[in-house]
C-alpha cells in the first residue's frame, strides 16, 4: 500500500511537472523564439575600403533568438561607413566590419583605378602638418615657399583642392588611428597621403626635393561637400590641360607654316615677286 502511495505521489508529481512544461515554460521559450527584430544585409558584394550607401543595404527582419547584440539594426546608422573587410550578399553588418574612416587598414589603396593616384609627402615640422589635426577626408590647400624658385610663396592652381586619405606617423600606421594596439596613445604624423592626378603628382614630387611644403585645412564636413571641392579642382586641371594642349597645337601649326616656307621653291618665289 505505502509503494502504491509514493508512485501515486511521483506520477502526480510528474502530470504537474509536465502541465507546468506545457502551459508555462514551453510558451515562454515559444515567445522568445518567435520575436522579431529588424537587422541590415549588404544586397551585394562589396570589397574593403567601398563606402556603404543605402542602395547596397536592407532591412530585414529575423528573428531575435540567437543574434548578436552588436549587429545593427537601422540602414542610417552604417550610411556612409567605409567597409574593413570584403563581404558578399546577405552578410549582417558589425561594428568590426566598418570604420568611419576611410583610411582604416590601407583599404584606401585597394580602389585607385588609374585616374588619381595616391602620393606622400613629407610633414617635417609639426605646424606644417596642421599639428597633427589633419585627418583622412579632409580637403587641404598645398602652399608652396618660393615656388619654383620665384621667392613667392603661393598656392599653386593644381594645388587648391586636395582630398587627404591618410596621416602615417613614423611607424608606418596611421596616425589619426589606433595602431592596432589597446592604447589612447598616438603617434605624431610623419608624413601625409594625398589623392590626386598625374599632373598634381609630379609638382609634388618636385616641392618635396625642392623645397618646403605646408598643408592648410579647407573642409572637413561631409563626403557630398569634400566632393564639390575635388570637382572644382578637376576642372581647373582641365582648363589648364586644355591651354596647354591648344598652345602646343598652335606652336606645331607654326613650326609646319615654317618649314613650308624654307622648303619652297627659290625661284618659284622670285617669279611671284
Amino acid at each position: 500500500m505505502k509503494l502504491f502511495k509514493n508512485r501515486m505521489i511521483l506520477g502526480i508529481t510528474c502530470i504537474v511537472i509536465s502541465l507546468i512544461i506545457c502551459f508555462a515554460i514551453t510558451p515562454l521559450i515559444n515567445v522568445g523564439l518567435s520575436k522579431k527584430t529588424t537587422v541590415v544585409r549588404v544586397n551585394r558584394e562589396i570589397k574593403a575600403g567601398e563606402q556603404l550607401t543605402k542602395n547596397m543595404l536592407t532591412e530585414v527582419e529575423v528573428g531575435n533568438y540567437n543574434l548578436p547584440a552588436n549587429v545593427y539594426h537601422s540602414i542610417d546608422e552604417v550610411n556612409g561607413m567605409y567597409a574593413t573587410a570584403d563581404m558578399v550578399m546577405g552578410d549582417y553588418l558589425f561594428p568590426a566590419k566598418l570604420s568611419e574612416d576611410a583610411g582604416k587598414e590601407n583599404t584606401y589603396l585597394y580602389h585607385l583605378n588609374g585616374e588619381k593616384q595616391a602620393i606622400s609627402i613629407t610633414i617635417d615640422k609639426f605646424a606644417r602638418g596642421l599639428s597633427g589635426k589633419l585627418k583622412s577626408g579632409d580637403v587641404v590647400s598645398v602652399i608652396a615657399p618660393d615656388y619654383l624658385g620665384s621667392r613667392e610663396t603661393v598656392i599653386p592652381q593644381e594645388l587648391q583642392y586636395v582630398e587627404v586619405i591618410a596621416v602615417t606617423a613614423k611607424s608606418g600606421y596611421d596616425a589619426n588611428l589606433e595602431n592596432g594596439e589597446d592604447t589612447e596613445e598616438k603617434e605624431l604624423p610623419s608624413t601625409v597621403t594625398l589623392l590626386v592626378r598625374p599632373e598634381q603628382a609630379k609638382i609634388l614630387a618636385q616641392l618635396e626635393a625642392e623645397g618646403d611644403i605646408h598643408l592648410s585645412l579647407v573642409y572637413r564636413g561631409t563626403t557630398e561637400n569634400a566632393a564639390k571641392f575635388i570637382a572644382a579642382q578637376d576642372t581647373i586641371l582641365d582648363e589648364i590641360k586644355a591651354a596647354e594642349e591648344a598652345e602646343s597645337e598652335e606652336g606645331s601649326m607654326e613650326d609646319e607654316e615654317e618649314a613650308e616656307q624654307e622648303n619652297s621653291d627659290p625661284e618659284e618665289m622670285s617669279e611671284e615677286e
